[in-house]
C-alpha cells in the first residue's frame, strides 16, 4: 500500500466548508473539519483562530473514514518510565520524500503524516483531544524542521520576561506555572511543550493547547476549584497525599474561562528556565539556584523531549523508533538563558514567591 493508494481511497473534500486558520509564531495552518467537530475546535482554539492564509499547511480531519486496508503495524517505543502500547507506525513506500501511518492503539484513530496534507481519520468526534494534539503536532513539526528545540516544559510570559519550568512527568510543573498565572501581567504560553530557539534573546514558542491538569493541581489552587464537583473534591481530600500526587485523572482548564480573555500569548523572549529537582521526602527548604547546564547533564533529561513518531525531518526521514534527543542543540539554544535548579522539598508557596520576585524584577 502506497500513499497514492491511500489518497485515492479518501475523500479530502468531505468537510464541505472552507477551512479555518490557526497561527502560532511562524506557522499557519488551514484546518479542514466537518461539523460538529469544526465548531468545537474553533471554540477550543479561541483567540488563536484566524482566516486561513494562502499557502497555509493543510490539515484534513476525515471523521469516520478509514484506510483501504490495514497495514503491518510496528509498536512505537514509549519514553522511559511509561508502559503499555500507545502508538503503532507503518512507513510507506511510493512517496518521493516518505510517508508514515500512525495509529493510536486504544482509540483506533489513524493519521497520515507526509509532505503535503496531514490527515486524521477514524472516530475523530469521539476523541477530540487526540485531534487537537495532532493539529498542534503540525506546528511542532514545522518549527523543528526550522531548527527549534522541543522542551518538555510549561511557561508563562509578561512579554519582556518568559519563565519555562521543566520536571519529570508529575513533578509539579503545571501546578507551578499556574501559580505564576496569579501574578499581574503574566500570560499563559504553554503547559507541556515549549519550542526554544537560541539567539539574543532566545525565544520561546508555545502551542494553542489548554492545560490538562491532575486533581492535586486543582485542589491546591482556589481559582481552579470550580473544575471539580464538591463530592469529588471531598473524596480527593480524603486521599493520602502520595496517592493523590500519583493519580492520573485529567481535567481541561480552558484559560479564558478561568483567567479571562487576553491571558494567552504563544511567544516571548525566553529569559529563565527552571528545572524541578525537588522531593516530597526532602527536609531542606525549597531553593532556586542558578546552574551551568553544560555541567549538569542530569537536568537535561527533564528538559529534552523526543518529537515522537509524527516528526518528519526536512530531508524526508522520519524520527527512528526509540531515538533519543541530542543534548548539544539544547545546551546551545539555552546558552543565553538563566537556568536554575529547584531543589529541596516540594513547596508551591515557595516557588510562587520566587516567581513573583522574578517577574517583579
Amino acid at each position: 500500500m502506497t500513499l497514492s493508494d491511500i489518497l485515492a481511497a479518501l475523500d479530502l473534500n468531505a468537510a464541505g466548508a472552507a477551512p479555518f486558520g490557526l497561527r502560532a509564531g511562524p506557522v499557519s495552518l488551514a484546518v479542514h473539519a466537518p461539523e460538529p467537530l469544526r465548531s468545537r475546535l474553533i471554540a477550543y482554539f479561541g483567540e488563536t483562530v484566524c482566516d486561513a492564509a494562502p499557502g497555509a499547511d493543510p490539515v484534513h480531519l476525515l471523521n469516520g473514514q478509514s484506510l483501504p486496508r490495514d497495514p503491518d503495524w510496528t509498536d512505537w517505543q514509549r519514553e522511559g518510565g511509561k508502559s503499555g502500547r500507545k502508538d503503532a507506525v507503518c512507513d510507506l513506500g511510493g512517496a518521493p520524500r516518505g510517508a508514515r501511518l500512525i495509529r493510536k492503539v486504544r482509540s483506533g484513530v489513524t493519521f497520515v503524516q507526509a509532505p503535503g496534507p496531514a490527515i486524521a481519520l477514524g472516530p475523530l468526534e469521539d476523541h477530540e483531544s487526540t485531534v487537537i494534539n495532532f493539529i498542534n503536532t503540525q506546528i511542532l513539526n514545522r518549527c523543528l524542521r526550522e531548527g527549534w528545540q522541543l522542551a518538555h516544559a510549561a511557561a508563562v510570559t509578561d512579554g519582556t520576561r518568559t519563565l519555562a519550568i521543566s520536571g519529570l512527568s508529575g513533578g509539579g510543573k503545571s501546578t507551578s506555572i499556574l501559580r505564576m498565572m496569579d501574578l499581574p501581567g503574566t500570560r499563559f504560553l504553554s503547559n507541556d511543550r515549549v519550542l526554544i530557539s537560541g539567539g539574543d534573546p532566545a525565544r520561546a514558542l508555545g502551542i494553542p493547547k489548554h492545560p490538562r491538569i491532575n486533581p492535586g493541581t486543582i485542589l491546591g489552587n482556589p481559582r481552579l476549584s470550580g473544575l471539580l464537583s464538591e463530592t469529588r473534591k471531598a473524596a480527593l481530600r480524603a486521599t493520602p497525599p502520595a496517592d493523590l500526587w500519583a493519580l492520573e485523572e485529567k481535567y481541561d482548564l480552558i484559560v479564558p474561562e478561568v483567567y479571562g480573555p487576553g491571558r494567552m500569548r504563544l511567544d516571548g523572549p525566553l529569559t529563565d528556565f527552571w528545572v524541578l529537582n525537588w522531593s516530597h521526602d526532602s527536609d531542606r527548604p525549597t531553593q532556586v539556584t542558578p546552574v551551568t547546564l553544560g555541567q549538569r547533564p542530569d537536568l537535561l533529561g527533564a528538559i529534552m523531549k523526543s518529537p515522537g513518531p509524527f516528526y518528519q525531518h526536512a530531508d524526508g526521514r522520519f524520527e527512528p523508533n526509540g531515538n533519543s534527543p541530542d543534548p548539544a542543540p539544547y545546551v546551545a539554544a539555552l546558552s543565553g538563558v538563566t537556568v536554575c535548579e529547584v531543589s529541596g522539598r516540594i513547596d508551591f508557596d515557595a516557588i510562587a514567591a520566587a516567581g513573583k520576585a522574578l517577574f517583579d524584577g
